[in-house]
């Protein structure tokens, strides 16, 4: 089939975040000013194989979305191209169903195609790219986890609705002299949580990265009381284990779809009321942290995120995805991006900052000096900032077979449950 122009694909991947339409927007400017169609798939990767579902883009259908929540493609983390199972754990693509996606290719004579999506959507890229097919990536999630950018867009925008409603649940708090629970999202990663901690004026903030108590956290709490402040206001991140190790599911997948976190909140509350007597309420934001418009921040970044994804595919750069590396877009080979999860450093200046205020992170931690650093010498220190200052600091994904379990969790974290039915929130 013979085409008049150059033309380029682009598809949302994924759990929404505010800021896929900016990128949309961004890809659609830059791509027209240097000669290209570009069609937008409907729905995700569904959108590639029969039934094929797309529709052109243009300055005209594009314009005023950058502003704009959601993403006027749809998208899925369900279906016939879900690539992972749990973390890290990658699903081998139906042969078939790749060469149906090359077929479209060749008839609408794609010279490639851009993917925004997380971990799981880029995983999905990376085997198109393996396949042979033009493809370049652009990280999207609110978890802030994909190692090699330093931000992910739609993640400041999650920070900000935390934030927020810390800053309403604060005065609601301190009126009733109760301790207030938030769980928030991120799964593995703790970035929500300690950003929007540490924004929103939390006084414990529980995350993935650092082992806890509960004995720790109602500690704080009690300190609290003895200092005249009988409010208390608890973070906590959904992937955050329970002193035992336990993960805390909101149902057990039997697909192979990611197994879905939640319900850590109520189970925080309920032990600290049961331990020490104190009023508590839990707020869980859920799918609040994905909606609505994207932050200033997110709009940049999606918006250059968006153009130079299309100068990737100009310059034959397949296989890469566009990552934020301060102050530039650069980018990386996508498996560099999929193979690792993006986590808090402990003893990062972020951590450091929020223990020098007072606030609790639920552990003892065998550190020194006021900002709760491991003593090192000037030598030391400046040799070990040195790899800080030029990648994210990424660890090794952690394995996610306690999700999985079939394991029931004692009866009393299962009363929590009916403790929050029963409880006016």
């Amino acid at each position: 089939m013979a085409h008049a122009a150059k033309r380029i694909g682009i598809l949302t991947s994924g759990g929404d975040c505010p800021g896929l339409n900016a990128v949309i927007r961004g890809a659609v400017k830059t791509a027209e000013r240097h000669g290209y169609e570009i069609v937008g798939f409907i729905k995700g990767y569904e959108g590639l194989v029969d039934p094929v579902t797309y529709i052109p883009l243009n300055g005209k259908n594009t314009a005023g979305i950058l502003t704009q929540g959601g993403t006027i493609l749809g998208s899925t983390n369900k279906g016939r191209f879900a690539a992972t199972v749990g973390v890290q754990d990658r699903l081998e693509l139906d042969p078939v169903l790749m060469a149906g996606v090359q077929a479209t290719y060749e008839q609408l004579g794609l010279h490639g195609l851009i993917c925004v999506g997380g971990d799981g959507s880029l995983a999905v890229a990376q085997q198109f790219h393996e396949y042979g097919l033009p493809v370049v990536g652009v990280p999207k999630t609110i978890d802030n986890d994909l190692s090699a950018t330093a931000f992910t867009f739609g993640f400041d925008s999650a920070v900000a609705c935390a934030t927020d409603a810390l800053d309403r649940l604060h005065t609601t708090a301190a009126s009733h002299e109760r301790v207030l629970v938030l769980e928030v999202m991120g799964r593995h990663a703790g970035w929500i949580g300690l950003y929007a901690g540490i924004a929103g004026g939390g006084d414990v903030i529980l995350i993935p990265e650092i082992p806890w108590t509960f004995e720790n956290v109602c500690s704080k709490i009690l300190e609290r009381d003895q200092q005249g402040k009988k409010f208390t206001l608890v973070v906590v991140a959904e992937g955050a284990e329970l002193p035992d190790g336990e993960l805390v599911t909101a149902e057990r997948r039997q697909d192979c779809r990611q197994t879905r976190l939640g319900g850590i909140g109520n189970v925080v509350a309920y032990e600290i009321e049961k331990r020490i007597g104190r009023d508590t309420r839990v707020c869980v934001l859920g799918h609040l942290q994905r909606g609505g418009g994207p932050t200033t921040f997110d709009r940049v970044l999606a918006t250059q995120f968006g153009s130079h994804a299309v100068r990737l595919i100009i310059e034959g750069k397949f296989g890469e995805m566009v990552c934020y590396q301060p102050p530039s877009i650069l980018s990386v080979p996508i498996l560099t991006a999929v193979n690792k999860l993006s986590q808090v450093d402990a003893n990062s200046s972020a951590v450091q900052a929020a223990r020098a205020l007072g606030i609790s992170f639920g552990d003892t931690a065998n550190v020194a000096g006021p900002f709760g650093r491991k003593e090192v010498t000037e030598i030391e220190e400046l040799s070990s900032d040195i790899p800080d200052l030029l990648e994210t600091p990424v660890v090794e994904t952690p394995s996610e077979e306690v999700t999985t379990s079939d394991e029931p969790l004692p009866a009393e974290w299962e009363a929590a449950a009916a403790y929050a039915d029963a409880a006016m929130w």
